[in-house]
C-alpha cells in the first residue's frame, strides 16, 4: 500500500519570524548566494566577492549563519589558517526561495525602471 503525501502544515506567523530572523541583516543573504555559486568558499574569497563588507561584520555574520544551521564551517589544521563555508541541507533549501526573490527584485528593477523613464 503506497503511502500518500501529507501537505505541509501552514507555516504560523511565529515560525515565519524565525524563519526571517536566520536571514536578517544586510549580509546573509548575499553570503548565501555566493556560497550557491561555488559549493566551497574560503574566507577570504566570501571577502572579496562581498563588496563593502568589513571583517569583523563578514565573521559576524558568518557565525550567525553557522549557529543557525544554515553554513558549515571547516577548519584545517594550518598555518595561515584555512577556514572554509559551504551551505549546508537547510542553507541549500533556500535556493528556491532566494532565487524567487532575485527574479522578484529583478522585475521590481525593471518596473522602476520604466515608471522612472516614463515621469
Amino acid at each position: 500500500m503506497k503511502k500518500t503525501q501529507q501537505p505541509p502544515e501552514p507555516c504560523s506567523t511565529a515560525k515565519l519570524e524565525e524563519a526571517i530572523k536566520v536571514l536578517e541583516g544586510r549580509w546573509k543573504i548575499l553570503i548565501i548566494f555566493h556560497l550557491f555559486s561555488a559549493p566551497v568558499l574560503r574566507f577570504s574569497e566570501l571577502r572579496r566577492a562581498i563588496i563593502g563588507i568589513s571583517q569583523k561584520m563578514l565573521i559576524q555574520q558568518l557565525r550567525d549563519l553557522e549557529k543557525d544551521g544554515v553554513v558549515a564551517r571547516k577548519v584545517y589544521p594550518e598555518v595561515p589558517p584555512k577556514v572554509e563555508y559551504k551551505l549546508t541541507k537547510d542553507g541549500i533549501a533556500l535556493r528556491a526561495a532566494l532565487k524567487a526573490l532575485k527574479s522578484w527584485a529583478a522585475s521590481r528593477d525593471a518596473r522602476l525602471s520604466v515608471k522612472g523613464a516614463a515621469g
